[in-house]
């Protein structure tokens, strides 16, 4: 039977639907974003144009537009907003957090429910965690017999497919292992996957068919044409792994943290990459929480010969 798994970590809070073992769906939420789902309070701050677009600023210091805009509202104007899509980290700042007019009372939202477990806990329970934060740094998914690569563009998240089997096979099993790295990585908004031209209409409705059986609804997806792509679109509340994993040295700040948990007890020296140090020298929260939780002092060693996702740490 699956089950949620949520671990509340040092910066993020990482959900995980666990199933026969493996993580068949995964969501993070940073510390400091306000989820999708949550009701605050706003000043409407511009009406927008022909009654859509407005900008609002929330009590939690965010910015958030209003697609469709606050109808008798004047600027200035007190709100009260859902947040509908969290803010989306990367190189467009005016992709501001999205919300709506709301009559409901203030409250903090969350889609993460489930057993929330100790950490760090005695044993690693999210097994596999860390393969699946490979996967969200490098883009690429590899399964029998070929492999995902995956990009995230500011347009949608283009997914290529390429293997050993043949063409017509190759497309149904890509389809169906780009299928289950969309649920597994939370990839939200559009989606295309470039697929082997499969040469054959039956091929082609047949890799349709494992996409329909492998991701849940709600979503929705053209047909595969004959050039093999096939384009999907789902519901998008916050930010994808693979979104996350684009501030990359924040991203590692927190892996590294979370492996240092696990660590045996005791004071740690922590070395990484300059700029992972330098995350972490920006939240002495962060290193207060991970010296609460093994028991010792925290040091911290920039070393430039660390790989970005290869920082440790060492006892001290």
């Amino acid at each position: 039977m699956p089950e949620w798994l949520i671990e509340r970590g040092i910066g993020e809070t990482r959900a995980a639907l666990v199933e026969a073992g493996e993580i068949v769906e995964a969501r993070i939420q940073l510390e400091g974003v306000t989820p999708a789902g949550s009701v605050v309070g706003a000043r409407l701050t511009d009406t927008g144009t022909n009654g859509r677009n407005a900008i609002a600023f929330g009590d939690d210091d965010s910015e958030y537009l209003l697609p469709r805009g606050a109808p008798g509202r004047a600027e200035g104007a007190k709100l009260i907003i859902e947040v509908t899509r969290e803010a989306i980290p990367g190189d467009e700042p005016w992709k501001r957090p999205i919300a709506r007019v709301s009559l409901q009372s203030e409250q903090q939202g969350t889609d993460f429910e489930g057993e929330v477990l100790p950490f760090p806990a005695p044993a690693e329970r999210l097994e596999g965690w860390n393969d699946l934060i490979d996967e969200a740094r490098t883009g690429i998914v590899r399964f029998e017999g070929g492999e995902l690569r995956l990009s995230p563009t500011p347009a949608m998240t283009l997914i290529d497919v390429d293997g050993y089997f043949a063409p017509g096979e190759l497309a149904v099993r890509g389809a169906a292992e780009a299928a289950k790295a969309i649920r597994r990585l939370d990839i939200g908004g559009s989606i295309g996957i470039d697929l082997p031209t499969a040469g054959s209409k039956e091929a082609r409705q047949e890799a349709a068919a494992a996409i329909d059986a492998v991701l849940p609804q709600p979503f929705e997806r053209t047909s595969v044409n004959g050039f093999g792509f096939v384009q999907i679109v789902r519901p998008r509340r916050r930010a994808s792994l693979l979104e996350l994993a684009l501030d990359r040295a924040a991203f590692e700040a927190r892996a590294l943290l979370r492996r240092a948990a696990f660590e045996k007890p005791g004071p740690k020296r922590l070395v990484a990459h300059a700029a992972v140090t330098a995350v972490l020298e920006g939240k002495p929260q962060w290193i207060e929480a991970l010296a609460r939780q093994v028991g010792g002092a925290i040091e911290l060693r920039a070393d430039a010969s660390v790989p970005m996702s290869g920082g440790y740490a060492e006892s001290l």
